[in-house]
């Protein structure tokens, strides 16, 4: 029971800096919209989707191999030191590669006289890859303390230096031209400070790790390199499409948008609503850091599948309750990307494509527990590939048509394919008795409330507000209807 408890704890720890990074990141958005156009957070959204793709690259596979040869091998510092030194050398490689075709790599990603972003963000890219080892080596050695510390250093100096850069200089400089910020402060730089602060965060990260990684004392095996390759190579599969599912939207809207549209604008648009659903991806992950730790430590037990069903019909019934209610309250939660000026407003439209989408796929990690359980991940691998061949295929399809509507409607469809394809291989090989009609009504009540919200409208902000209130509150009283026995039992004084 105490290895239980200490599991939970670490996993906490391990997860708090990455909820808390999320969120922290999110209040930059606001910060964001506020300060550049569209065009500039356009530039933003599609870097950071690419640097998404060059982190799974570059680490190919590697974090995984190294715990799985560490942790068997009787040298492990023989394995952290392979492992740094090929992460190091590909690292290298790549940030030259990236500097010296900078300016060719800005021009066809649209935005020719940044070639200093890209360069940055490569070293970026590298920096993290190179420290995705020690990580790995403070998980292994059961060191969630430094662990966090070091991430919510990294976390703290990318936000501190944002709000130095992005607000405190230009409000200073404003009115005290002469002041000493001058000398730090470029207004042509614009959002490019955004990347400048990823940058150093991770110099500052790489320089806390020196004293552990005992360079002089680094062994590198080439035949050990090349099992750990041979192992890691099919995560790096996984890691590529889930990255596809996930980001190609940002990277193929610029090159496919049609009709004479600003191809940066109209991805600036469409990152900044993307972030209106990240309260669902904020639950969904603050979830899943508590449910896996429970799950593995609870199946043995007779009534564990009872469990895991209460567990999704309340995961549910949370994730219902967030999309009704941002989608209810979207006139408030609109501001938080910009004034209605700014252009990002006209974006709203993808929101409940986003919050859906994200809603099935926080289903599908929830009920994915069968494959886990079964040792059979190879499913987990085919059902990534699928789900990012649909994005991949509905967003170059129909990007010049739909413009970004279409890469919402492609995240949302992959999400929904995904998970009922993983429902039916689940029943068959670790059945879950899901009460599916209960969860089907709370799906056609939330959403039927919805369409009922966007038919009618008032004149009166107010009155708006109101009803929109009224229909939360109804689909709360539903819920309490449909589970007042086993909340009861929850909460013995209601």
């Amino acid at each position: 029971m105490s290895a239980l408890k200490k599991l939970a704890g670490d996993t906490m720890i391990y997860g708090v800096p990455s909820i808390v990074g999320r969120f922290l990141n999110l209040l930059l958005t606001p910060i964001y919209t506020w300060t550049f156009p569209p065009g500039e957070f356009g530039i933003l959204g599609n870097l950071l989707a690419y640097v998404a793709f060059f982190q799974v690259l570059l680490t190919y596979g590697m974090e995984t191999s190294y715990f799985r040869f560490a942790s068997k091998s009787e040298r492990p510092n023989e394995v952290f030191g392979t492992s740094l030194v090929s992460l190091t050398a590909t690292a290298i490689i790549f940030v030259l590669g990236i500097t010296i075709f900078s300016g060719k790599i800005s021009s066809w990603a649209g935005y020719p006289e940044q070639h200093l972003y890209i360069v940055w963000m490569g070293i970026t890219v590298a920096l993290d890859a190179i420290t995705a080892i020690p990580f790995a080596k403070l998980r292994l050695q059961e060191r969630p303390i430094k662990f966090a510390a070091f991430k919510m250093v990294n976390i703290g100096v990318n936000i501190l230096l944002n709000l130095f850069w992005i607000l405190l200089c230009p409000r200073v400089l404003a009115h005290h031209p002469d002041s000493v910020l001058h000398y730090f402060y470029d207004p042509k730089i614009g959002i490019g400070y955004a990347f400048l602060s990823y940058l150093i965060a991770s110099v500052v990260t790489l320089f806390l790790f020196i004293p552990d990684l005992g360079i002089r004392k680094i062994v590198f095996k080439k035949e050990l390199l090349k099992a750990m390759l041979s192992y890691g190579w099919p995560i790096l599969v996984v890691g590529i499409a889930g990255m596809v599912t996930l980001n190609i939207d940002k990277i193929l809207i610029p090159q496919l948008i049609s009709n004479g549209k600003d191809p940066m604008y109209e991805l600036g648009v469409y990152s900044a609503n993307g972030k209106l659903a990240i309260l669902m991806t904020l639950f969904i992950q603050a979830f899943r850091f508590s449910f896996e730790p429970f799950l593995f430590s609870h199946y043995k037990n007779e009534s564990s599948k009872k469990v895991y069903s209460v567990i999704m019909n309340y995961f549910v019934i949370f994730g219902l309750l967030i999309f009704i209610g941002v989608l209810f309250y979207i006139d408030i939660f609109k501001y938080f990307i910009g004034s209605k000026e700014s252009g990002y407003h006209e974006g709203m439209r993808i929101v409940p494509w986003m919050l859906m989408g994200n809603l099935f796929l926080g289903i599908f990690y929830t009920q994915s527990l069968w494959y886990k359980l079964t040792d059979q991940t190879r499913y987990g691998a085919i059902f990534s590939v699928v789900g990012g061949v649909i994005t991949l295929v509905i967003n170059i399809l129909f990007i010049p048509r739909l413009g970004y509507m279409a890469s919402a409607i492609g995240f949302f469809a992959s999400s929904l394919i995904i998970t009922l394809i993983s429902y039916y291989y689940g029943q068959k090989y670790f059945p879950v008795h899901y009460d599916l009609k209960k969860i089907g009504s709370y799906f056609i009540f939330a959403i039927t409330l919805y369409i009922i919200e966007i038919n009618f409208s008032f004149s009166s902000v107010i009155l708006n507000l109101g009803f929109r209130t009224l229909l939360f509150s109804t689909f709360i009283y539903f819920i309490w209807y449909k589970e007042k026995g086993d909340l009861r039992r929850l909460l013995p004084k209601v």
